[in-house]
């Protein structure tokens, strides 16, 4: 490390420092080193798969998106209605932070 003025290290040096990183073979060698130690480990973790909700829709309405599933080559409607939900979802989220913004800024936030 070089000194720049004022004995501090010239920070926009362009080389960058790396640490090589361990190969994937190395890692398994150590979780496996380290598998029957129980002082290597946290805690361990409980997860809990989320509860799935169902959705009542009209006949006509099911009949729809099974029509548009199949249009776009879905293997199963709910698949599709799962994509679609998703997406749309994504698309309010992304309005209302928009017109939360643009609401803070005329308020002079």
């Amino acid at each position: 490390m070089l000194l720049d003025n004022h004995g501090m290290a010239n920070m926009k040096s362009k080389q960058k420092i790396t640490r090589a990183q361990p190969s994937e073979a190395e890692i398994d060698a150590i979780v496996e080193s380290q598998a029957d130690d129980d002082s290597a480990w946290t805690k361990p973790i409980k997860v809990r798969k989320a509860k799935l909700e169902s959705v009542s829709l009209p006949a006509d309405l099911a009949a729809r998106a099974a029509f548009l599933a199949r249009m776009h080559r879905e293997k199963k409607v709910e698949d599709w209605l799962r994509r679609i939900i998703k997406e749309r979802v994504e698309m309010e989220e992304v309005a209302f932070v928009e017109t939360k913004r643009e609401m803070a800024t005329r308020n002079g936030a």
